[in-house]
């Protein structure tokens, strides 16, 4: 690479659940020259720009190691539900080239335009934050994957009912989590204000596969449903097991007793 172009460093995070923008954007605005965007925050220094979204990604163009660290520390503070393991990414990036494009995880940008890197950040985003769903999936599919084999062998589930329970909600929560903010796997509404940028949020969801692996979520969500549902049945079945043991000794006792006056 030319020195008119030098190779700089890019960075995607999943740090939380999501972000307070406006706090953050209260406490930076005294001394950092900032924007609000659809609800993202742009951070712009000489020519280092750190992109923040409400939803617990940030992506950074050019900050040192360090600065990244000081603004992480910052966004956990406005943090909800931080992540106990962080996602990252990582790509190299120059400006200033003939086009726009990405070559194996080296990112070419026709100029240092904030709102051109800012929609190459709402793809690098969207990726990070999937990963994050990924990585809650997979988590909890695995977890769990000792229970459809265990009814397959015992024909029951060897959980107590209050475990069964637990285990329920959590695939609950994995659920509800990811389908209630599947919405920000779509094209973001940047774009409708912004249409000439859209084609840099193409390449950059295009490139990190944000469509095809949706799909393979929405797969997932399928087999912790199916999960979810196997774990109903089995509390239903025990349910009305025990009432039918209720119901039996009920009876019995009432013979008994029907018995015990008729010979006493």
């Amino acid at each position: 690479m030319s020195e008119k172009n030098p190779v700089k460093k890019c960075a995607a995070y999943c740090l939380a659940l999501r972000f307070d923008i406006n706090q953050l954007a209260s406490t930076l605005s005294d001394s950092t020259l900032i924007r609000i965007i659809k609800g993202a925050l742009l951070i712009e220094d000489a020519h280092s720009w750190s992109v923040v979204f409400a939803y617990g990604a940030v992506v950074h163009w050019n900050v040192s190691l360090e600065d990244q660290g000081k603004l992480h520390h910052l966004l956990l503070d406005y943090a909800e539900n931080p992540l106990t393991v962080i996602e990252e990414d990582n790509f190299t990036f120059a400006l200033d080239c003939p086009s726009t494009r990405i070559i194996e995880d080296h990112i070419e940008i026709e100029s240092s335009d904030p709102i051109l890197i800012f929609a190459l950040s709402q793809g690098m985003a969207q990726s990070i934050k999937l990963a994050s769903f990924e990585t809650n999936a997979i988590t909890t599919i695995n977890n769990t994957n000792y229970i459809p084999k265990s009814l397959a062998e015992n024909g029951r589930i060897k959980l107590s009912r209050h475990k069964i329970a637990k285990i329920r909600g959590q695939l609950f929560l994995t659920k509800s989590d990811i389908i209630l903010n599947y919405d920000l796997l779509d094209t973001p509404d940047f774009f409708w204000e912004y249409p000439e940028y859209e084609a840099f949020y193409s390449i950059t969801a295009k490139y990190l596969e944000i469509a095809p692996r949706t799909q393979v979520l929405s797969k997932k969500l399928e087999t912790i449903h199916e999960l979810f549902e196997m774990l109903a049945d089995e509390q239903k079945h025990r349910h009305s097991t025990i009432l039918e043991w209720i119901i039996i000794w009920l009876i019995a006792f009432e013979i008994g007793m029907t018995i015990y006056d008729k010979v006493f």
